[in-house]
């Protein structure tokens, strides 16, 4: 029989384990085709966002409540500083990092966060600096979402260069008017396009139409927290939150309408009806998702395998899940989705970002007061 210290302790492992801080050493997975080997870079981030890797082999790691990170491989960590005044309120707060394509060159740094007006409404907004050694120079901001609302829901937030040198970044609907993902006048709901100093594209697919913000990419969006484009193709990919139910995993088309809140395949959350009672299934003008996630995995981070450092999973699509913690690998054939397998479920507790990595192994962060930084490479 368990004494109470005993079972005291083991909820504290539990619990630990749970919330993302605790992997005292590597662990090796089975998991149906490919042995992984999963172990944690670094511990103690404040809901870590976000993370790309720098030139050097470090990493650059966001904290949703404004911090931004330099982290080496053995887990140790600088605070970069002067960032832009960052408003972090539940959802929202930095979130976002992206190198520029030549960042060897001129060492742009690109931040997704939200920011606040005088009457504390926030929107969407983009910065970019400079980074030397440990902080941001030149930062200016060159992107703010036109409409500012009530703080803490549906930011999106994800950013992807074409390969042209323009950037995409997702607007999400902001929570509590859903129909402004329908109004082309209003950047919530979007996937938007880019030049990289903030400008727009005059080949994007609304330019011209004096009813529609020129940067609109994609409309019809809820809220787009994975975003990847194709290394190979070219094809843009992103996957959105449902309600309850209904996460979508989509293949971006110019000038596309997603659906929401018209078509939605989620449930209301309080009744378990349709969110709105007379949102559709499919509408013949919008575009369907190429996979439905219902029941939710809560999707966040996303992320493509092209070369052969997992043999066994070459081509597949990996995707981050927050409530279900884990990554959802999706495997393709003839551009269908024929299989899919949950990895890492419930091993280090919420999937907030999924990267592939120079060496071609996988980082995620997860999301919990006491984060963390982790690698999951091939066995043997």
């Amino acid at each position: 029989m368990m004494t109470y210290r005993a079972v005291s302790v083991a909820m504290v492992l539990s619990i630990a384990l749970v919330a993302g801080s605790v992997l005292a050493e590597p662990r090796t997975l089975r998991t149906e085709y490919q042995a992984i080997v999963l172990e944690q870079i670094a511990g103690g981030l404040a809901h870590p966002w976000s993370i790309d890797f720098l030139p050097d082999g470090r990493f650059l790691v966001t904290e949703r409540p404004g911090h931004l990170n330099i982290i080496d491989a053995d887990g140790n960590k600088i605070r970069v500083s002067g960032l832009p005044e960052i408003y972090a309120l539940r959802q929202g707060g930095l979130m976002e990092v992206l190198l520029h394509p030549d960042f060897s060159n001129n060492q742009w740094v690109y931040l997704t966060f939200a920011k606040a007006d005088d009457n504390e409404q926030t929107a969407t907004a983009l910065a970019r600096g400079r980074l030397q050694d440990d902080q941001l120079h030149d930062v200016e901001i060159i992107y703010v979402q036109e409409r500012f609302s009530a703080p803490g829901r549906h930011y999106g937030s994800k950013l992807a260069w074409l390969p042209d040198g323009t950037l995409l970044m997702s607007i999400g609907d902001r929570g509590p008017e859903p129909p402004r993902a329908q109004d082309l006048g209003d950047s919530a709901g979007t996937l938007i396009r880019l030049t990289a100093d903030g400008g727009i594209p005059e080949d994007n697919p609304f330019v011209g139409r004096d009813d529609v913000l020129p940067e609109i990419f994609t409309y019809g969006n809820r809220n787009i927290q994975g975003l990847i484009v194709h290394p190979q193709t070219g094809q843009i990919w992103s996957h959105e939150h449902g309600p309850r139910g209904g996460d979508e995993l989509n293949l971006m088309e110019p000038g596309g309408n997603y659906g929401w809140p018209v078509v939605s395949l989620g449930r209301d959350y309080r009744t378990e009806e349709r969110y709105f009672e007379d949102t559709l299934r499919h509408h013949p003008d919008m575009i369907d998702p190429v996979i439905d996630w219902t029941p939710s995995i809560a999707a966040s981070g996303l992320a493509i395998l092209v070369d052969d450092h997992f043999p066994a999973w070459q081509g597949n699509f990996l995707a981050g899940g927050l409530r279900s913690e884990q990554i959802r690998r999706v495997v393709f054939e003839d551009g269908i989705p024929v299989h899919e397998e949950e990895l890492i479920r419930g091993e280090i507790g919420r999937i907030r970002d999924v990267r592939v990595g120079p060496d071609g192994n996988i980082y995620v962060v997860t999301d919990h007061a006491d984060g963390g930084l982790y690698r999951i490479s091939p066995a043997g």
